[in-house]
């Protein structure tokens, strides 16, 4: 295959992947996850005064926490309508947060620029893992923090994801909860840190409405889930309803009239070198 046609292929991709993120309401659907979202921003080590790059930050969930911390944040997302909305909620609640719409392959930064760089569940989405890694750490300053929260394969996530990919067919690229894999990990960002710990976390799934309910919610707001009912027929449509109200039903540890999950990821903390 020439360069010219792996080139085409890969714009390809990222615009079906772009497609996916802006499809739904996922500002929407990161409201119900505030609180674990908060919980891993607490646990960077950040101070009020630095700068931190937020790859893959959808609506701003983590940028904004930040920016309210006093950081200097700016945060990047592939999806236009996330980055508008991202802008919305700044303004309305005062901060001053610099948002763009950005590739988390080739992020529009000078070398060593931001003291922390993170992604909440969002880099590990983008098609070539290893030209992510890079960028994230070539625009971290040495000594310089690196974050991520990622699903793993085992978790349920992941889960979610294998009942999925049954219904729609993949599209070639890695499997992004590669990125929740520890040995992965360290082989892709390893060699440019000084220290880097890795430990399995559960980001909490909590509605106060049953699976059934939930199942509906992803489908209405979150673009993975959505893109997917919508490619398939009356009959597809029903029978991955059903599978997904089944895993959901049998991972919940809350009553019959409510639902809570415990979707495990892997916590990445890094040094960079």
């Amino acid at each position: 295959m020439t360069t010219s046609a792996i080139t085409t292929d890969v714009e390809r991709l990222k615009a079906r992947l772009k497609m996916i993120w802006m499809a739904g309401d996922y500002d929407m659907f990161s409201r119900y996850l505030e609180d674990s979202a908060r919980e891993f921003y607490k646990r960077l080590p950040l101070s009020p005064g630095g700068t931190l790059l937020d790859v893959g930050c959808g609506s701003g969930q983590l940028a904004l926490m930040a920016a309210k911390d006093g950081l200097e944040v700016t945060g990047v997302d592939i999806a236009s309508n996330l980055v508008a909305r991202a802008r919305a909620r700044a303004r309305a609640a005062g901060l001053r947060v610099r948002f763009e719409e950005a590739d988390a392959e080739a992020l529009p930064f000078a070398d060593a620029q931001f003291d922390a760089v993170t992604s909440l569940i969002g880099a590990m989405f983008a098609p070539r893992p290893d030209l992510v890694a890079t960028e994230l750490l070539r625009v971290c300053k040495p000594g310089g923090i690196i974050a991520m929260a990622n699903w793993t394969p085992q978790g349920f996530v992941g889960q979610l994801f294998k009942v999925v990919s049954k219904f729609i067919a993949p599209s070639g690229m890695p499997s992004p909860v590669l990125w929740g894999d520890e040995a992965t990990v360290r082989e892709r960002l390893g060699q440019g840190l000084s220290d880097l710990r890795l430990i399995r976390r559960h980001y909490t799934f909590s509605y106060s409405f049953p699976p059934a309910a939930v199942v509906e919610l992803f489908r209405l707001y979150y673009g993975p889930i959505h893109q997917a009912f919508a490619a398939l027929d009356a009959d597809g449509r029903n029978t991955l309803r059903g599978e997904l109200e089944a895993l959901w039903a049998a991972q919940n540890r809350a009553g019959i009239d409510s639902t809570t999950v415990y979707a495990e990821y892997l916590e990445v903390i890094g040094v960079r070198a």
